[in-house]
């Protein structure tokens, strides 16, 4: 299946050449393209070093944004299945196809790649995981489906998803609320175990104190979805 691996970046200058490095060994010709969100430091040159396709925001949008460029692309050159693969080193080539497979065997639109489930449970800090917990035990109640991991950047989406992603997609801090939209949709996602690395290079832009602000703004953010579907509005206007 045509298959589009999409991955945002944000001054990931140190790590987005091992990152490519390490998806061509395990994907093979699988296409690449990565979406440099208006960097300040040579992330776009080093990806372009590797000789794969580059697009360069003007200025930092955010991730959602950022996906959803990546998500147009796919859509208008007719991928079947595009992924979502952080630009830090955190997530591991070797997982793709495990991460693919509920997609391509029709199990799911949409597999998301779980920290926190199965046996090997990926270590962060406390207030990380509490951000993370409350966040996906209220979707997991919110939905009616057990979600572990609301903010895993790692997925998987067939071309249903593409096409409804392209038109409709949130923005700043996308993940969780992206699953709700599905969910609304009548889409069916599905959890993978999947192995993860600590950040590789760099240092990550959430502290404490912006993780729960992220969690309360994202839960907000939901609550709001859920009254405009109650009051008749189209997930897909």
């Amino acid at each position: 299946m045509k298959t589009l691996i999409i991955i945002p970046a944000y001054n990931e200058e140190s790590s987005i050449r091992n990152v490519i490095d390490d998806i061509r060994v395990h994907s093979g010709d699988t296409d690449i393209m990565v979406i440099d969100d208006g960097s300040s430091d040579a992330t776009a040159q080093a990806a372009r070093s590797r000789r794969i396709r580059v697009v360069s925001l003007p200025y930092n949008i955010g991730i959602g944004g950022a996906m959803q460029t990546g998500y147009k692309y796919a859509e208008r050159k007719g991928y079947d299945i595009a992924i979502q693969f952080d630009g830090d080193g955190q997530h591991r080539a070797d997982q793709l196809a495990a991460l693919v497979r509920p997609v391509i065997e029709g199990k799911a639109d949409m597999a998301i790649g779980s920290r926190f489930f199965g046996e090997k449970i990926y270590q962060s800090s406390f207030a990380r995981l509490l951000g993370i917990k409350i966040l996906s035990r209220a979707i997991s109640f919110l939905s009616g489906k057990k979600i572990t991991d609301a903010t895993s950047g790692f997925r998987a989406v067939n071309r249903k998803v593409i096409e409804f992603y392209s038109e409709c997609y949130p923005d700043d801090y996308p993940e969780p609320e992206a699953i709700m939209l599905l969910h609304r949709a009548g889409f069916r996602t599905a959890e993978v175990s999947v192995l993860m690395r600590e950040r590789q290079a760099g240092t990550s832009s959430i502290t404490a104190i912006r993780a729960f602000y992220y969690m309360i703004k994202v839960l907000l953010a939901i609550m709001i979805d859920m009254i405009k579907a109650r009051g008749g509005k189209s997930w897909t206007s």
